[in-house]
């Protein structure tokens, strides 16, 4: 599969998250916080935080960091890595394409994570 329209570029201001469900490989439902930095550089990844299962798109940006809602563990936004406990484990990080004002993402095609 290959990217898909996640949004429109004017939907989100920097540091402000968004929900979107997009259509994975075998057809399921992906859900994925589409985020804009404080740069207003685009970033998209699993909205599932790794330690709660709650939605890290209803948690507060801030620079290149998501934040849980629920327990306060921080996410990078480039790496999917956590930054801040009690979360351990990093969620994924997909890639985005800004086509003029449409704003696409690849579930499919996950980026790797530096060590």
């Amino acid at each position: 599969m290959t990217a898909q329209l996640a949004c429109m570029a004017d939907d989100l201001a920097p540091e402000e998250a968004m929900l979107v469900e997009l259509d994975g490989a075998d057809g399921a439902p992906v859900p994925v916080a589409v985020v804009r930095d404080a740069d207003g550089d685009w970033h998209a990844l699993s909205d599932i935080c790794s330690h709660g299962q709650v939605s890290l798109s209803d948690g507060e940006v801030e620079g290149c960091l998501v934040e849980c809602w629920l327990h306060g563990s921080q996410f990078d936004l480039r790496t999917g890595k956590p930054v801040q406990l009690p979360a351990t484990q990093p969620v994924p990080v997909y890639p985005v394409t800004v086509d003029g004002d449409r704003v696409l993402v690849d579930v499919d095609e996950r980026l790797a994570v530096a060590s």
